[in-house]
């Protein structure tokens, strides 16, 4: 327990008295320490918390320089003041002043009698304290006993459990994902909004680091468990006294070892759903039924799927093996097993599997199309090269796989996950483009219309028609202009250009210098906001 100023009071081999009807809240201060001053001002020399003791020899007898020096001391963070009465010393009992400044200030003041040395007072405090670290080990030793005991039970609910009886602290551990996987007696199995951005905080920064927040005056820290990645949080929801301090090393390691085991249990399930993956697309033509069946199975009931495709790192072998490492594994295909495994636990489904290609190992995945995969791919695998196929029927997923994986080349130049949609096409081929060989191309098509006086309605009215896939009343309606408008610029333009519009390749020609024109943001969008169409006939 921590030593009072109330203890050494009630030790009659001490015989300490106070000066004047100090409040008991005061007498409840903690003492942490005991040391000796007879400076005038000794406020600067302490850290807070000690007993300070003075006999006086250079203490003022003036009111208003008392009131000074136990504002100094008080300021100082003195828990109380001790004077030294006795023969031979300056003082026989307290002087006035000094404790009528004492009580001013709200500084306990007690009087050391005759006979008594510091030493004993300060060796009377010492051994307290040593007494209340022995306490406190004692009972962190009992913490940490209860605890490795839970730990040899099922599951991580047990420690949990113990940890907040001996504590009085609430605790709960999360996956990386923020989802609980077990709650102490007293957790809230819904954690406050700050704590759930707490919990997010330290997930983005996987076993590098804590943090602490305090809500609603309730003290929230969240540690990070996991052996060499990140697999899951614990959740704190208390203030820990010193003992629990010095236990939450311990029960962070058997929790991080309790989540490795359960790593380790999964392992055939997740060889499982990779085999599963690995019929579902090496199937050549697999019926509809049977492929919905396969995704069922696993609790994927989306009703159109994706492929994506995450570069892993290097290596060889054969391509749609199973993800297996064996004892003579290589850290990289080690290191793509690891990240295959934070997919599969954030993917709906976990259809993940490790395969080796040239030039190295990549993962592939199948996700519903309503999952956020780039959010996913951001914190699981982070800087890593990636392909997104696009939404398919379950039985065609194969196909989205392999466009997924032409993707990556992209992914590779742009530094992000490169999807694939129908109306980013031309903004992949003017992004992988030499931006003035594109203006070039553009200039070469459309140059006749730029000499034109009208030139610049000319190209607007051409884009404009191209975008509606040579639709003449949207064209009219897009512009505000009478179609007869629309046909007589267009005759206009064909005749300036040389091509025609009923040549498929003459009409891609304008469309992409178009493109090139009005420049990346139109790359993905037409002129009203919605995707552009790609040049009808082609």
């Amino acid at each position: 327990m921590p030593l009072h100023i109330s203890d050494l009071l009630a030790r009659p081999d001490l015989r300490l008295s106070v000066t004047y009807d100090v409040p008991p809240r005061l007498l409840a201060r903690t003492i942490e320490a005991a040391t000796v001053s007879d400076l005038p001002a000794p406020g600067k020399w302490l850290q807070g918390g000690e007993l300070l003791m003075t006999i006086g020899l250079l203490l003022p007898r003036e009111p208003a320089a008392c009131r000074a020096y136990v504002r100094d001391v008080a300021d100082g963070g003195a828990a109380c003041l001790a004077l030294g009465l006795g023969q031979g010393l300056p003082y026989q009992e307290a002087p006035e002043p000094l404790v009528t400044a004492a009580g001013e200030a709200g500084l306990p003041l007690l009087t050391v009698p005759d006979g008594v040395p510091f030493i004993a007072v300060t060796k009377a405090v010492f051994e307290a304290r040593a007494e209340e670290q022995r306490e406190r080990l004692q009972r962190a030793f009992a913490t940490q006993r209860r605890l490795t005991a839970a730990a040899t039970g099922d599951g991580l609910r047990p420690m949990l459990a113990e940890w907040t009886a001996a504590t009085g602290v609430g605790a709960a551990v999360f996956d990386p994902l923020g989802r609980l996987l077990a709650a102490g007696e007293r957790a809230q199995r819904t954690p406050p909004a700050p704590a759930r951005d707490l919990i997010e905080r330290v997930a983005a920064h996987g076993l590098r680091g804590s943090a602490t927040s305090t809500a609603a005056g309730q003290q929230l820290e969240v540690q990070p468990l996991g052996a060499r990645r990140l697999r899951g949080l614990l959740l704190l929801t208390g203030r820990p006294d010193d003992a629990a301090r010095s236990v939450v090393p311990g029960l962070v390691s058997l929790l991080s070892l309790e989540l490795e085991r359960r790593h380790l249990r999964d392992e055939p399930e997740r060889r499982r759903r990779s085999a599963l993956l690995s019929e579902l697309l090496t199937a050549a033509d697999p019926a509809a039924g049977r492929a919905r069946d396969m995704l069922r199975s696993v609790g994927l009931t989306a009703e159109r799927v994706r492929g994506v495709v995450v570069a892993a790192g290097g290596g060889t072998g054969d391509r749609g093996a199973a993800a297996a490492p064996g004892p003579g594994a290589g850290a990289a295909d080690g290191a793509a097993q690891e990240m295959a495994a934070d997919l599969a636990l954030a993917m709906p489904g976990g259809l993940v599997r490790v395969v080796d290609e040239a030039p190295g190992t990549v993962i592939e995945a199948v996700v519903g199309e309503d999952l956020d995969i780039r959010d996913v791919l951001a914190r699981f695998a982070p800087d890593c090269p990636a392909g997104i196929g696009p939404a398919t029927a379950p039985e065609a997923v194969r196909v989205s796989v392999r466009q997924a994986t032409g993707l990556l080349a992209v992914s590779r130049s742009s530094g992000e996950p490169a999807e694939a949609r129908q109306s980013q096409a031309s903004r992949l081929l003017l992004d992988l483009g030499d931006r003035r060989t594109l203006h070039g191309y553009a200039d070469t098509v459309l140059g006749p219309l730029d000499l034109a006086d009208n030139g610049e309605e000319l190209t607007a009215t051409l884009a404009a028609w191209l975008e509606t896939g040579g639709a003449w009343d949207a064209t009219s309606r897009r512009l505000g202009v009478h179609r007869h408008t629309v046909r007589n610029r267009l005759d206009k333009a064909m005749d300036l250009t040389g091509r025609r519009l009923d040549d498929p390749d003459d009409r891609f020609d304008l469309w992409l210098a178009t493109r090139i024109r009005r420049g990346d943001t139109a790359t993905a969008t037409g002129t009203d906001g919605r995707p552009a169409a790609p040049p009808p006939g082609r």
